[in-house]
């Protein structure tokens, strides 16, 4: 089993990225995808997560009409748009997949994890 995410980089606050977590080993569409991130010295967070068949999502406020989350199954990719990138952006970003019909955010009900990809967002 892997995740892989990519499209991680420096962007300046008001900017945008889009991030991409590729998934193999596994049955993909069966599962919910979630991004979480981890900034230095704070725990693993929730930001966002999308059903297995992609119709419905929960994001963190945080996050809430900035970012958006979407997959395609044919491509085994769930992609995470992130717009008006602040400071507080700033974090390791983690994609992870969940053997469920619900939306989880809590990291002990997932299943798979990606090694994570670096965003930080600085003038």
């Amino acid at each position: 089993v892997q995740l892989v995410e990519s499209g991680g980089g420096l962007v300046q606050p008001g900017g945008s990225l889009r991030l991409s977590c590729a998934g193999s080993g596994f049955t993909f569409s069966n599962y919910a995808m979630g991004w979480f991130r981890q900034a230095p010295g704070k725990e693993r967070a929730f930001i966002v997560v999308i059903s297995w068949h992609g119709g419905t999502a929960y994001y963190a406020d945080s996050v809430r009409g900035r970012f958006t989350i979407s997959r395609d199954n044919a491509k085994n990719t769930v992609y995470l748009q992130m717009n008006s990138l602040k400071d507080g952006d700033t974090a390791v970003y983690y994609c992870a997949a969940s053997n469920t019909v619900s939306l989880p955010t809590k990291t002990e009900r997932y299943d798979y994890w990606g090694q994570g990809t670096q965003v930080t967002v600085s003038s």
